[in-house]
């Protein structure tokens, strides 16, 4: 028998089979508004579940189950409270936030994602919003507000790895593209006081923009453009962003949206691409990969794919300078410059 067989253990395995119980946990807890209660306050079961509504005979599991996860602090005393770190990210009164994006991942992608199997049969996509395109999502206000919400929050941790991985200084103006609520202008116009621009989205979206950005004290730096980067060109700028754009699409749009981002830009301007981006050899970036999956389950062509591919497409379009860098836990942008 092979060494590796035999000295082999089933921990991984059911670990990784197991992993959907955590990662429900934490996607209800925040449903709930666990971590908004709480706040930088310590509450015992009693109160806790009294509050959020949870049937006394499996909030405590529950609670201690967070505390097992690292996700909740417990005193001797049996009071519940928020470890420093996930009250940043998960306590909806604090900027940091980015409990949205996992929203979305509960309320859409999680039950898309019990239809995977099918998804693989046929090649067809198993949520019903963006398989209809996005004019429809955004046509229901209650789903197309959890969408955007969900897509600033996602778009947040990226945008602030963006604001110090650029040289802002060499530009003046910035547009976003597919920006839903403007997170990543608003981002980087905040840390870069000489920046102006705003972000390009289809026109039910700018409502939506107008009040972020108008809460956040940038509407006289940022603007809306309206059109549909599908059949319009895209606005004019110094720097274009597409982030989490191109995964959506099939090949020949992909190769379109760049083609039209080149035709945008002025000499030395640049084409900012982020995406979960899959490295080279397909072997390591798992979450990546299965990103590219959840684009079979939501869209009914998209794909992620790898640096090269999208270094490849841009050289074809006309960009040079290409290069890479980290935006955080598993999204990659990708650089070039129109020479």
């Amino acid at each position: 028998m092979d060494a590796k067989i035999k000295n082999s253990s089933p921990d991984r395995i059911f670990e990784m089979g197991f992993a959907f119980w955590k990662s429900k946990a934490l996607l209800s807890a925040v449903e709930l508004g666990l971590f908004t209660e709480l706040g930088s306050a310590m509450l015992s079961c009693e109160t806790l579940a009294g509050r959020l509504g949870l049937h006394p005979r499996g909030a405590r599991d529950f609670l201690d189950a967070l505390v097992a996860l690292e996700l909740l602090e417990r005193d001797a005393e049996g009071r519940y409270a928020n470890r420093p770190d996930c009250a940043l990210y998960l306590d909806r009164s604090q900027p940091s936030y980015v409990g949205g994006a996992l929203e979305h991942l509960n309320t859409r992608l999680y039950p898309s994602w019990g239809r995977l199997t099918q998804a693989l049969r046929t090649g067809s996509p198993q949520g019903d919003a963006l398989a209809s395109g996005y004019a429809a999502l955004y046509a229901e206000q209650s789903v197309s507000d959890a969408f955007l919400k969900g897509m600033t929050d996602g778009s947040l941790l990226p945008a602030r790895a963006l604001v110090t991985s650029f040289p802002w200084s060499a530009h003046a103006t910035v547009i976003d593209i597919g920006t839903a609520q403007g997170c990543v202008p608003a981002q980087i116009a905040s840390a870069h006081h000489h920046l102006s621009g705003g972000g390009f989205d289809l026109p039910q979206i700018e409502p939506a923009f107008t009040r972020y950005v108008s809460k956040r004290g940038l509407s006289d730096r940022l603007r809306f453009f309206a059109g549909d980067f599908l059949t319009d060109e895209l606005p004019k700028a110094d720097v274009l962003i597409m982030g989490r754009i191109l995964h959506n699409w099939d090949l020949p749009t992909k190769k379109l949206l760049l083609k039209k981002a080149y035709r945008a830009l002025p000499i030395g301007g640049e084409l900012i691409v982020y995406d979960a981006i899959i490295d080279d050899a397909r072997r390591s970036q798992a979450h990546s990969l299965l990103a590219s999956l959840n684009m079979l389950i939501e869209t009914p062509s998209g794909f992620e794919y790898t640096a090269a591919d999208c270094t490849g497409w841009m050289l074809a379009c006309g960009f040079n300078n290409l290069r890479t860098a980290p935006l955080g836990y598993w999204q990659t942008a990708i650089f070039g410059t129109k020479l």
